[in-house]
This record gives structure tokens, sequence and C-alpha cells, in this order.
């Protein structure tokens, strides 16, 4: 249906198919941007909904950590204590970056509208349109693994039954993935411990949504400025194929205002997400590192039931930091493949005056653009390998630590 032309000369029905994912995470999360001309009604409910979230964060968050500093002692259970506390150290992260700069995001949302009124070629748009459909489908798989991977993992957590002793007499509970610390409150009774559950479960899905949309925007972004770099190449290609030489300097000022506004675009990406880049890097060498453990761990006792839900989180937490480092590679080698394709086109039917000009797409196609974490390391294929090795060299370290 999106590649019938009629369809393809929409704008805003194109723009909508690749964010329309990120929309109703943003909705959800009451990130999506207010505009001016909404109602006070709608923004102070939106303004509840974010306090409330945050509430409800703080309340599993807090608990947790004094539990784990002040009354737990185990070793091994602390360190099942720090999966949850990371994931959710990540996506409070994630949740503070999309509410403060919802702005910004908007901006790069009305940055791609603008790109698709600016193409008007159909064969233009059918490649703006397929990378659309990359990130759309990058999104899907990541919302999908994170939230799904969770569920399992929460759901074999607190559907265990654990049995204690309480002023003699037996009671049973459900664990939670997120201990409260007994002296703010005693989860072991009822209803304390169901109402618990319930807001550990919207915590959950607050922290997930969190950095599964900021994954989403990540993709999204990135695969519609390599969508624009791929609509550069044609418009190079076609630079010497034209008869009129006179009209060149207009084209390939043309193209170096695009590729401008191309790098504009990425920089923006850049400066919005690049915390939480560092963030999902850390985060996800972490807990890969005690996945892993976790998996071995309980590999001598065969319980499947935890090793299937340590192998999920631990598979999910891979292809999340690797979807990551995928799209900044992909980046970075589409940017510095318009020097290449400048360079190889047949600039010699140019006149000499226009030749010159694109002396200054290949200089600017030598730096590279690049999404990095918190500008400390830059996201790349490479940079997933070295993420898989700190974190089975931690795995062994924690092994024959905890002999």
């Amino acid at each position: 249906m999106m590649s019938d032309p009629k369809h393809i000369a929409d704008n805003k029905n194109l723009n909508d198919y690749g964010i329309r994912i990120i929309r109703w995470f943003l909705i959800s999360l009451g990130a999506w941007p207010q505009t001016s001309a909404s109602n006070r009604i709608k923004k102070l409910a939106v303004s509840m909904q974010i306090f409330i979230f945050w509430t409800t964060m703080a309340i599993i968050f807090i608990p947790c950590v004094l539990y784990m500093g002040f009354e737990e002692t185990d070793i091994k259970i602390k360190l099942g204590v720090v999966i949850a506390l990371d994931s959710r150290i990540v996506g409070i992260i994630s949740y503070w970056i999309l509410i403060t700069r919802n702005k910004d995001i908007e901006r790069c949302i009305q940055h791609m509208e603008t790109d698709w009124k600016l193409v008007r070629r159909i064969d233009n748009r059918k490649v703006m349109l397929q990378y659309a459909k990359t990130g759309r489908f990058i999104t899907t798989l990541c919302a999908t693994f994170l939230h799904g991977s969770t569920f399992i993992f929460n759901v074999v957590k607190t559907m265990e039954t654990r049995t204690v002793i309480i002023d003699n007499k037996t009671i049973t509970i459900h664990p939670m993935t997120c201990p409260m610390y007994s002296r703010i409150l005693d989860v072991r009774f009822s209803p304390a411990n169901e109402i618990m559950l319930g807001v550990q479960y919207l915590s959950t899905f607050i922290m997930i949504s969190s950095i599964a949309t900021v994954c989403s925007l990540i993709a999204v972004f990135a695969m519609h400025a390599c969508g624009q770099l791929n609509v550069m190449h044609t418009w190079l290609n076609e630079l010497t194929e034209k008869k009129n030489n006179h009209l060149a300097d207009q084209r390939l000022a043309a193209v170096v205002k695009h590729h401008w506004r191309v790098i504009s675009f990425v920089q923006q990406i850049e400066s919005i997400m690049n915390k939480a880049c560092l963030a999902e890097l850390m985060g996800s060498t972490i807990n890969m590192c005690l996945m892993g453990y976790f998996v071995v761990m309980n590999w001598s006792a065969f319980d499947k039931a935890k090793i299937l839900s340590y192998f999920v989180a631990y598979i999910t937490a891979t292809i999340n930091i690797f979807i990551y480092c995928y799209i900044g590679e992909i980046l970075k080698e589409e940017c510095e493949k318009i020097g290449d394709i400048t360079y190889m086109t047949n600039w010699y039917r140019l006149p000499h005056k226009t030749v010159l000009g694109l002396i200054l797409i290949i200089k600017q196609s030598s730096y590279i653009i690049k999404i990095t974490a918190g500008k400390i390391v830059l996201l790349s294929i490479s940079t997933f390998g070295d993420v898989i090795k700190t974190s089975t060299a931690y795995l062994n370290f924690l092994r024959t630590m905890t002999k």
C-alpha cells in the first residue's frame, strides 16, 4: 500500500508511517511534545501522568537500593538484585531524557517531515520509504524483545512461592524482583504483597517502554538520515549526466545544502541520545555479565524456568546493544560513502569551477559523523565485540570469586 505512487506523494502519511509506533510509546509515557494549542486540562493530565510515573519508579527503586545496601548480606542474592536495579537505572535515565528533551525530539520529527516535502521525485521517495520500513522493523523488533523478555523474567520470578514463618504462622508469599526494605514496608503480608507486585509491574512497564522508545528513536532517526544520504548518491551520480552544464553549479549547491542538512540532523540525534546510549552500553554490559553468570550457576541444578528466563534476558540485552552498535556502524559507513561516490563521479565532464566545489563534499565526508555513548565510545560493530568480551571477562571473574 505504501509503495503506491498516490501514497508516496502524501508527506504526512509517509512521515507518520515511520514514527507511528514511537508516537504510541511517547504518548503512553506522557513524553509526546505538547503544542501551545493544547488545552490546560490536557496539559494538567499529562503532568499528573508524569508525576505518577516518577513516583511509581521511586517507590520501587529507592527501597530496593536500601534493601541491598543495609538488609541483605548474601552476595549471590545481591547480584540478583543488581540485575533489576541496573535495568531500572537505565530506564530512569531514558525516561528523564524523553521528558526533558521532548522539544528536541519534536524538532527532529519536524525535520523528517520537511525532508519528505523537499524530496518530490518518486524514485527518491521509494528509497526513503525503504529506510523508513527498516527503521520501523527495528522499532518493532526492539519493543517485542524488550517487553517479551522482561515479562517472562518477571513472571518466572514472581510466580514462585516462598514460605516464611512469622509469629508461629506459616505464610506463602510471591517474591519481588526488586525486594523492599522491610523497615519501610514489609511486603510479606497481604495485601501489601499483591499491591506492591502490581506497582512493580507498572514500574517495569514504564522502564522498559522508556528504553525501547529511546532505541526506537535512534533507529528511526538514523535510518531516515541513511535514506537522505542514499538520495544524495542518486543526485551525485546524475550530476554529470545532465546536458545543461551551465546549471551544474545550482545542482551542486543543492547537493551541498542537502548534505549539510543531513549532517545537522545527525548532530541533533547525537546531542539528544548520547547520554542514553552511554547508560545502555554500561547497563547492557553489566546485565549480560550477570545474566550469563546466573545461567551458568543454575545449570548444575538444571532449573529450567530460571535458566530460560535468564537466557532470554541475556539474548535480549545482546540484541539491544547490537542494534545500537549496528545503527552507529551503518550511519558511519553511509556518511563515508558520500566521499567515495563523489570521487567516482564523471567529474571531468563538469566545468572546472564546479569540479572544485566537489572538494567540499569530499572534505566534509572525511570527518566521521558518528553516534557515540556519552561522547566517549563510538557505537560500532567493534564496540559490540568489546562489550561481549568485557561481559564474558567479568562473568568468569564472578564465577571465580563466588565459588
